[in-house]
């Protein structure tokens, strides 16, 4: 089965563990949802992820969810730029997350960077997420 969405599903698959309270969720690997988990865990909304290869040799990750009081760490993860429609933001309209508590996650030519770094850089991209 191909996913047409592939970071798309990595971000439904971290809500729907946290609705669960999992601790750890796995996904399937790609270098584009490596560079996002990096970002997430240098942001501290993760604790980290590991590489796991499985019987069928294909690659995954098991994403290791944070919680504070019992509650998520991260209270909203949207995606923004779909497949259907790529949202772009130049330097200037990089979006603000909740004020500056959050982070909007872009793919720049530079990498993939949170919001704050991509300003500091003075390089935009597309937006692919938002976290809070």
């Amino acid at each position: 089965m191909t996913l047409t969405d592939p970071l798309g599903d990595m971000l439904t698959r971290i809500r729907n563990a946290q609705m669960r309270r999992r601790d750890v969720v796995r996904t399937p690997a790609s270098s584009l949802r490596a560079h996002v988990l990096d970002v997430l865990k240098s942001e501290g909304f993760i604790r980290g992820y590991n590489s796991i290869t499985t019987d069928n040799g294909l690659t995954e990750y098991d994403i290791e969810l944070k919680y504070s009081e019992n509650q998520p760490v991260i209270r909203e993860l949207q995606r923004v730029s779909k497949p259907g429609r790529r949202v772009y933001a130049s330097v200037k309209n990089i979006p603000v997350v909740g004020n500056g508590l959050g982070v909007a996650i872009l793919s720049t030519p530079k990498g993939v960077m949170a919001d704050h770094q991509a300003r500091a850089e003075n390089v935009g991209g597309e937006v692919l997420c938002r976290v809070f």
